[in-house]
């Protein structure tokens, strides 16, 4: 018998036993949630206890929230119990399907780690799900960034903690950063920030984290290191040397003075470069800083100006640099990019420059999660890097079946040789399901481009709303309004994730919610997770893709092969190209996703080497950036 056809005649079995439990009264059942931690604290398998874990858990979330998990739901949780990413469509209920493997795990009391994509959604989630384990005897609690240590300490001993990926990982790096210092290994520096209360470290271990958004998290995001930082005093002639370097670069000519490699984000200048920037004119402060530093920063600045842009980069929030994560359009609250770049954006767009940062602890993703005995996640969005999942973290994906058939349409993607025919098509496509009576979601790939979009949308009198990094604190509500008669909603991609979008019956009726993909992203998945917004638990819905030579994806090419390719376009009148060029964009999409994967590759190897190289010596690797 197979895995799924296991976890199904399992699930019908645990149903059965949770309706057996429907007519106990409320001392009983929590007699019974005593009995289950007692079994599992007491050594008992946790694989013996599942059915009984499971049956009960379901019957406690019916008591608190007047729900009970479907079959699918319960085959889920038992894929997630056994180590596994569970495949689950949007719209199918992850979140309480997380509820029974958590609640299992729960009993045998070391602490569990529930892993949410922001803040909001670990603080909904905590509260809403925290009905259903209370009913079971257990306690919850959720970390946010403005916490004290001491409330820290609290939350995590807690049997049930919600947080993001960041919070817990900086949580893990404070905590060995304390260790460093009571040993006496950080002693020759002060790496401690004001927030940082007492000496104790406030998690007690890690023993089991379930991940939501697995692929986001494990993957999209394992590309960052999380690093502490150590905030160093600007000097008067840095904040002059960035402010030169603005201006100065403007007298500078690409492929000249200098290369500057788009893909890589890289710039460097050539020998005529360094000679142009040793001969111009500088402010007398410059005089006590090096060549070479000038040069550094010459770099710096240039990588600012041609690399990073407003408003897909980043985002000016009340006069700081706040950036924005690429694969979900959403803010990165507290992080700051290194070595100087983050002074050399904020330099270009004449903000006042924050302190410099050097590294007092690094971790990354793929290094933090690996430290846990137990571990499996979920999301809509895995099979595709199944060989990456199980290669890293050593966990199998496990598709699970909708419980309801998906009757989503895809209609041909179209493409255009500018942004401003496409934008032409969209809002005709709009208008074209407006009329019918449908909801339409448009995602785009950045902040920029949903502006670009809303200007249009104004100037066609089209009343709409906007979903992107800037507007974060609205997200979940203009999500749930998405799905009524008539409403247009313009998101970054990944926008919203975690919120369903509930359709009005009128729209149901209509055809659903009509789902416009104004680009292709680096990364299918992404693509997967925007479509899979409509047409949830068998509800209809479609979704189409609008392309051009504009795209951000193409900026991956060179200029003068883009430049290329565009004299070579032979558009129709209405600036549409044929078919035919929708297989550029795949093969370019394809490129990307390797070398990102081989990206993710380099940094596991690096990190490896690294706490091979570092344990030998005897020393904590995740604090060695701050003795380098």
């Amino acid at each position: 018998m197979d895995r799924l056809a296991y976890w199904r005649k399992q699930a019908r079995l645990i149903i059965r036993r949770s309706e057996a439990l429907q007519s106990l009264s409320s001392e009983e059942l929590a007699t019974f949630a005593r009995e289950m931690k007692w079994k599992a604290r007491s050594g008992v398998s946790l694989s013996q206890i599942l059915p009984e874990a499971f049956a009960l858990t379901i019957e406690a979330s019916h008591r608190a929230l007047g729900k009970r998990h479907y079959e699918v739901q319960i085959m889920g949780a038992q894929a997630i119990f056994e180590g596994h990413i569970a495949e689950m469509q949007t719209g199918e209920g992850k979140t309480l399907t997380a509820v029974l493997p958590v609640a299992l795990r729960a009993f045998v009391g070391k602490g569990v780690h529930v892993v949410t994509a922001n803040d909001y959604l670990a603080a909904r989630d905590a509260e809403e799900m925290g009905q259903v384990y209370q009913q079971l005897g257990l306690t919850t609690g959720c970390v946010t960034q403005d916490m004290s240590d001491s409330e820290r300490l609290e939350m995590y001993a807690r049997d049930i903690t919600y947080g993001t990926a960041s919070e817990m990982g900086f949580d893990f790096l404070r905590d060995r950063i304390k260790k460093g210092a009571d040993s006496g290994l950080l002693s020759s520096r002060k790496i401690f920030t004001e927030e940082t209360e007492s000496s104790m470290p406030v998690q007690r271990g890690h023993y089991f984290a379930m991940i939501d958004e697995a692929d986001s998290i494990l993957i999209d995001e394992a590309r960052t290191p999380l690093i502490i930082g150590v905030q160093e005093k600007n000097k008067d002639a840095v904040i002059s040397l960035y402010r030169w370097c603005r201006t100065a670069i403007r007298n500078l000519e690409i492929n000249r003075d200098f290369l500057f490699d788009q893909r890589k984000r890289t710039v460097f200048l050539t020998e005529s470069g360094c000679r142009h920037v040793t001969l111009m004119s500088k402010p007398v402060l410059l005089d006590t800083i090096d060549t070479e530093q000038i040069y550094q920063h010459i770099e710096k600045a240039l990588t600012a100006e041609l690399a990073f842009e407003k408003d897909r980069d980043y985002v000016i929030d009340d006069g700081e640099i706040v950036i924005v994560d690429e694969g979900t359009g959403r803010k990165m609250e507290g992080r700051k990019w290194q070595e100087g770049l983050h002074q050399a954006v904020e330099a270009k767009e004449r903000l006042d420059l924050t302190e410099s940062t050097g590294a007092a602890a690094r971790i990354t993703i793929q290094a933090l999660f690996r430290h846990y005995e137990h571990l499996a996640g979920m999301t809509g969005t895995a099979l595709q890097a199944r060989s990456e999942f199980k290669r890293v973290y050593n966990l199998k994906v496990s598709v699970i079946p909708t419980n309801r058939p998906c009757i989503r349409t895809g209609s041909p993607t179209r493409v255009f040789v500018d942004q401003s025919s496409k934008f032409d098509a969209v809002i005709a496509e709009v208008k074209t399901h407006i009329m019918g009576g449908r909801a339409v979601l448009i995602g785009t790939p950045s902040v920029e481009a949903s502006h670009a979009l809303s200007i249009k949308m104004k100037e066609e009198n089209l009343p709409h709303t906007v979903l992107n990094a800037l507007y974060h604190d609205q997200e979940a509500e203009i999500v749930k309004q998405a799905g009524q008669r008539g409403r247009i909603t313009i998101a970054t991609n990944m926008a919203g994730r975690g919120t369903d979008i509930l359709l009005s019956e009128e729209v149901r009726k209509a055809g659903g919610l009509h789902v416009i993909a104004t680009e292709m992203h680096s990364s299918k998945r992404i693509d997967r997770q925007l479509i899979g917004r409509s047409a949830r638990q068998g509800d209809p819905g479609s979704y189409q893709f609008f392309l051009s030579l504009d795209d951000e994806l193409l900026r991956v090419m060179r200029p003068s092969q883009l430049q290329s390719l565009k004299r070579r376009a032979n558009p129709n009148s209405n600036g549409e190209l044929s078919s035919s060029w929708v297989r550029r964009f795949e093969s370019l999409q394809g490129n990307l996703e390797k070398r990102h994967v081989h990206l993710r590759k380099q940094l596991l190897k690096f990190d490896k080497d690294q706490k091979k190289k570092f344990r030998q010596m005897g020393l904590d690797p995740y604090l060695e950036v701050a003795e380098s």
